[in-house]
């Protein structure tokens, strides 16, 4: 069975089903392959392997997904008694006290965690290259970033190691490394997955769990099994009108979708690879009947969004801080975290309770702003990334006060949709003559994975991109 690494996760669980293949088998395929492939990129970080080879064998759940492996991020998700870092070298060995709602609700499932992929310190940049683990390297090109912050994630499906990877998204940390790894990355709408018992909201309610999959079928049967509302979440998510997996290969009718493919203000990188990636889809989607026209939200680009935004990372960043080193004991030094890291950690020990209530007072009324261009629009489409891949240690080259910058100028795209909660999903539609991948991204209304399930699939199924496989993969 020596490709079904390579198939998707709703294949192998209905291997497993129709009994052609045991759950151990599959967790042995694939720490084979993890074995053999993991070396080279860096994508998994720490492994479980006994461990998954007891679950394999025992009687596992009977849930839709009962013997398929996984991998979770270093990153959310933790399982009691296991060790998970944030990427952070202090907390390398702290094993955590509880296990997530969504470790529960992934275990609930049928899937066998075999260990925890590579991710950057808190999460708070866009590529997988952190001071305390190796970097993550793409498997379309070793030498390329990953995106982050689910980067290892992105990289250990890309190159076959299993079919779906948890992942987790603040500012597109989702979406961001699919685009470059050349993956399905589906951000849920806000509330839709739980982060409890521990967190109540993160990043101002901007972050949301997920996962990273190969085809959307995976994306939605993942969300399927992972957004069981739990008593007294912060946000709770419209129910949507039936199961993510029967959206799948339903037709969308004829759906107005607006189109943007440079971002609206001069700082923000605009390659014309992604310009194409979206003319591509553009030219894709209109052929399947869709109204097509340039549009796009007026509050997109407004200029006061990134300050707002670096704010609640601040603020976060600082408090998180210090609730590790109640869990460790002792402080953690800044000559133990990156300067990025440091920097945040000091502008939110800084800041003020009334200029963080302003930022969030910002946010509440500019989501407004956005939210309304979608009362005569379904779909926004537009680039996932301001660029392709971009070579390993790009956004530090020139030093960490220009760091911040590069990392913002990456990013045109995505994070606006974790700060109004709208889901978003990159789609692979596009590779560079080079071979690199290149997403799209479309955003639906709030709460409306359904609409992007359906199109998603819609184009799957026009431009077929699951077969194709990164140079990484004997």
């Amino acid at each position: 069975m020596g490709e079904t690494t390579w198939l998707d996760a709703t294949a192998q669980a209905d291997l497993v089903r129709r009994g052609e293949v045991s759950p151990r088998e599959l967790a042995e395929e694939a720490i084979a392959r993890i074995e053999a492939v993991n070396p080279r990129l860096d994508a998994v970080i720490r492994t479980r392997f006994d461990a998954a080879r007891a679950a394999a064998g025992s009687d596992l759940p009977a849930g839709p997904f009962r013997g398929v492996p996984i991998l979770f991020k270093d990153l959310g998700c933790m399982v009691a008694g296991e060790p998970m870092a944030f990427g952070l070298g202090p907390l390398r060995d702290m094993a955590w006290p509880v296990t997530s709602y969504l470790a529960e609700q992934f275990r609930a499932a049928g899937f066998i965690s075999l260990g925890r992929t590579n991710a950057p310190e808190l999460g708070t940049t866009v590529t997988t290259e952190s001071r305390s683990f190796p970097p993550a390297r793409n498997p379309w090109d070793p030498g390329r970033s990953t995106g982050g912050s689910s980067g290892g994630s992105a990289a250990a499906v890309a190159a076959g190691m299993v079919a779906v990877a948890h992942a987790n998204d603040g500012g597109g940390s989702i979406r961001i490394p699919a685009s470059e790894c050349g993956l399905v990355g589906l951000k849920p709408t806000r509330g839709r997955v739980s982060q409890g018992p521990l967190i109540g909201e993160a990043w101002a309610g901007g972050v949301i769990d997920g996962a990273v999959t190969r085809t959307v079928r995976d994306a939605a049967g993942v969300l399927d099994v992972i957004s069981t509302p739990m008593p007294g979440e912060p946000y709770y998510a419209p129910p949507l009108p039936r199961p993510l997996v029967q959206e799948v290969g339903a037709d969308p009718g004829r759906l107005r979708i607006g189109v943007l493919d440079h971002p609206g203000a001069e700082h923000y990188l605009d390659d014309p690879q992604c310009r194409a990636a979206v003319a591509v889809a553009a030219r894709l989607l209109e052929s399947l009947g869709h109204h097509i026209e340039v549009s796009a939200p007026a509050a997109m680009f407004e200029q006061e969004l990134p300050g707002h935004f670096g704010t609640i990372i601040a603020a976060d960043a600082a408090a998180t801080f210090e609730a590790f080193e109640m869990l460790l004991g002792r402080p953690i030094g800044d000559d133990e975290i990156e300067p990025r890291n440091a920097r945040y950690r000091r502008a939110g020990r800084e800041l003020g309770a009334v200029a963080y209530l302003q930022a969030r007072a910002w946010f509440g009324m500019w989501a407004r702003r956005m939210a309304h261009w979608w009362n005569d629009h379904d779909l926004l489409l537009t680039p996932t990334l301001g660029a392709p891949p971009p070579e390993l240690g790009w956004f530090t080259a020139a030093g960490p006060q220009e760091e911040y910058a590069r990392v913002s100028s990456f990013i045109p795209y995505t994070a606006q949709f974790n700060m109004t909660g709208q889901p978003a999903v990159s789609l692979p539609l596009h590779w560079t003559p080079g071979g690199l991948p290149v997403g799209v991204q479309l955003a639906a209304a709030y709460g409306r994975e359904d609409v992007l399930v359906r199109v998603a699939s819609q184009l799957e199924q026009a431009a077929p991109w699951s077969e194709r496989r990164p140079p990484v993969h004997a």
